[in-house]
């Protein structure tokens, strides 16, 4: 609700306002204002007089009207109509006309003093004052809970969750155990002394040389009777050599051992087949044996 509203409203009623620093407006009592203030109702030349004084006070009618209308606190009220009446004063200073609706102009003449020019109808309609929220002074507590109907949204959306998390175990078990299986398929004879082999030897690996440690450890510079030897691994020592040699022999292949020059060893599997079967025997023990093999001649 405006305040310039207000205060037409209350010169309509109580036949005088006063303005602060600006001056009082009357209206004639012969005037009558009827109570619907929507319909608009013509005013005579002079039913509304205004006399200026600079030096006008707080008019406390019109203050309390404020308040019963906008339901402010005595204090708002009185600061809205001063703000009113200071920037009332500035718009006229600066040589503008202030039109208040339902009364007339004010305007400001060259001897510095406030003119009024009477307007001809009364159309100030108030609006209906706002509506204030009072808080409860006791709210009722109820203890019981409302009952709740289950969520369907929430009840897929935890299953989603439920079943996510049992695909992700299902996929890290799965891929634990492919990685556990590959490094164990390439850690066969992964250092000079560890050497793990499979018990059987395929049929092809038959050999009609048999020794032992301590033979083959005499015959190193020895001739054997064999046609051909696929060199299964070098070795940098005897020591080594001789490891990797009884635990192969301990699984039950045929082997044997040789050397060159007291430095390099060689673990050999000899065969007595035919030469041709060369390249079919060293493909089958580097497969075999996962080891990069190769063919000595007798």
């Amino acid at each position: 609700m405006k305040v310039e509203q207000l205060i037409v409203q209350y010169l309509y009623n109580n036949k005088k306002v006063t303005l602060q620093d600006i001056g009082s407006f009357t209206i004639s009592p012969d005037i009558y204002v009827p109570a619907d203030n929507e319909k608009e109702t013509n005013l005579p030349d002079g039913a509304i007089i205004f006399d200026y004084n600079n030096k006008a006070t707080q008019d406390e009618g019109l203050i309390d009207f404020v308040v019963q209308q906008t339901r402010k606190i005595k204090p708002l009220a009185t600061s809205d109509l001063e703000s009113y009446s200071i920037l009332s004063k500035q718009f006229l200073n600066i040589g503008k006309p202030l039109i208040i609706e339902g009364l007339g102009t004010l305007v400001k003449s060259q001897q510095g003093e406030y003119e009024f020019l009477q307007g001809h109808t009364i159309n100030a309609r108030l609006e209906a004052a706002p509506v204030q929220i009072k808080e409860k002074l006791k709210e009722e507590i109820i203890f019981t809970t409302p009952e709740r109907k289950p969520s369907t949204k929430k009840g897929w959306a935890a299953a989603l969750v439920v079943l996510f998390i049992a695909l992700a175990g299902l996929a890290i078990f799965i891929y634990l155990r492919n990685s556990s299986s590959d490094n164990s398929l390439q850690n066969v004879e992964a250092t000079q002394d560890t050497v793990v082999l499979n018990t059987a030897v395929p049929a092809m690996m038959d050999t009609t040389i048999t020794t032992s440690a301590d033979t083959a450890n005499n015959n190193l510079t020895k001739n054997n009777p064999y046609n051909f030897k696929v060199i299964i691994k070098d070795y940098p020592s005897k020591e080594a050599a001789q490891r990797a040699y009884a635990r192969l022999t301990n699984f039950g292949h045929k082997v044997i051992l040789s050397t060159l020059d007291s430095i390099h060893y060689k673990v050999a599997m000899p065969f007595t087949t035919p030469l041709s079967d060369t390249l079919r025997a060293r493909d089958s023990l580097s497969k075999f044996f996962k080891s990069k093999t190769y063919i000595e001649l007798n």
